[in-house]
């Protein structure tokens, strides 16, 4: 049953390449709305268009294939970007109303998967029903991520650096909490995997931002070459540790 599990396991890897696959998602999903100036509505066809198609993929698989799985991750990532901006600025919710209203559809998620499955486990998935409940969850945390790191920027009033210190300040709490009490896992699980998000959207736009903005005005294109280049030598990396392990366990 082992080689037939869908998903990532969770080590210090996958939460470095979530990391970097959510800083790509900030500066690729302005790049599309921004930089090339599609707009948001635009922005998010063309991210669902890949989002599905790589999803389908993913799920069709029978087995966890790393490549398949971190360009849903990036896709969820990307497409979080474009539903974030598109509710707080196409749709003028404002980021607070945003990100209320993504938080309470991650709950809804959650609380659904919970009432079919009696858990919320994220490794190992072999159901194929119990992943697409997982995908969802994961675009609502991304989505929210967006949301609660332009709040935290354009609303608190944090700087894009600090509010990347703010988000990782969480992040290591969650950390420690971990290795330290006996807090539920799974919680602690998808508490990081929501700050996760803030953070790499701020850092992202502490990548991309003018300097007159806080920001180190690298631009969209440049900060998403960077990024695809890390995680690409990280998938690389996790297809040879995965075959390593396969080739050990025969």
């Amino acid at each position: 049953m082992k080689d037939l599990n869908k998903v990532a396991e969770i080590t210090l890897i996958f939460w470095l390449m979530k990391i970097i696959a959510t800083t790509l998602g900030e500066t690729l999903g302005d790049f599309l709305s921004m930089t090339l100036n599609l707009g948001y509505a635009i922005g998010i066809g063309i991210t669902a268009v890949f989002f599905f198609t790589v999803l389908l993929i993913q799920l069709f698989s029978k087995k966890y294939i790393p490549v398949f799985f971190w360009l849903v991750i990036i896709a969820t990532t990307t497409l979080g970007t474009e539903i974030s901006d598109f509710m707080d600025r196409s749709l003028q919710l404002g980021y607070t109303l945003g990100s209320t209203i993504l938080f309470a559809c991650l709950l809804f998620t959650l609380f659904l998967w919970h009432k079919k499955f009696k858990s919320l486990s994220v490794f190992p998935i072999f159901d194929k029903n119990k992943e697409i409940f997982y995908w969802i969850a994961i675009l609502f945390s991304n989505s929210l991520g967006t949301a609660f790191g332009d709040y935290l920027s354009d609303v608190v009033g944090l700087s894009y650096l600090n509010g990347a210190l703010v988000t990782a300040s969480i992040i290591l709490i969650v950390v420690l909490l971990h290795y330290f009490t006996k807090i539920n896992q799974i919680v602690l699980f998808w508490v990081a995997f929501v700050f996760t998000r803030p953070f790499g959207a701020t850092f992202g736009d502490f990548l991309t931002k003018p300097i007159s903005k806080g920001g180190l005005d690298l631009g969209t294109l440049n900060a998403s070459i960077v990024s695809v280049i890390l995680i690409g030598i990280l998938i690389v990396v996790s297809h040879k540790r995965l075959q390593t392990a396969n080739e050990q366990a025969q």
